[in-house]
């Protein structure tokens, strides 16, 4: 398999699984098929949502199709954001409103515990064909650091760091994030296809 269609328009999220591939790969995106438009993700689990994506999407391509579903649990939080990452302080937030939002609700919190969860829904044809889960367990700081990454990054240390997945340079966030042990397991799915 020389190329994948992820079904993401997230620009970020297309050049870490492009990177994680490597070269070998030519990863596109759903920004070259305008068409699918807007994907209700309605499930109540990561899976579910991922399933949805990649199931939509592989009904429109002949192409091998990757979906992602992504968040932060935070234990203090019962699990929250979760599901609602992206809209963690409502449908039209910003990041900054959802970062804001996770801050003033941790306020004095001292469980400060966190995962990073990501699950890979593989589906060609309309049917799902794989799913793979990945976590990356760490905690949540009171204040952001670093310029890197994206999302919840600036505000997430890692277990076994001292820097947040903002501040740790690109090639060590994706050899240890969610999205890159679960890509681990695609990888190594993805050469028993061959």
């Amino acid at each position: 398999m020389n190329s994948l269609l992820v079904a993401t328009a997230n620009a970020h999220k297309t050049e870490e699984i492009q990177k994680i591939l490597g070269p070998e790969i030519s990863v596109q995106d759903l920004r070259t098929l305008p068409e699918v438009g807007d994907i209700v993700e309605d499930a109540l689990t990561f899976e579910g949502n991922a399933n949805i994506k990649s199931v939509t999407v592989s009904n429109l391509t002949p192409d091998l199709v990757l979906s992602d579903d992504s968040g932060l649990c935070v234990e203090a939080l019962a699990g929250a954001p979760g599901i609602r990452s992206a809209r963690y302080a409502g449908d039209d937030a910003t990041m900054e409103e959802n970062k804001a939002l996770l801050l003033q609700n941790l306020k004095g919190e001292s469980d400060r515990r966190a995962a990073f969860v990501c699950v890979l829904s593989v589906a060609r044809k309309g049917e799902v064909v794989a799913t793979f889960r990945g976590e990356c367990a760490g905690k949540i700081i009171d204040a952001e650091q670093g310029e890197g990454g994206f999302g919840y990054d600036p505000l997430f240390i890692p277990d076994g760091y001292t820097e947040t997945f903002a501040e740790l340079p690109a090639e060590v966030k994706n050899g240890i994030s969610h999205r890159a042990v679960a890509m681990q397991q695609f990888q190594a799915w993805l050469s028993l296809q061959s």
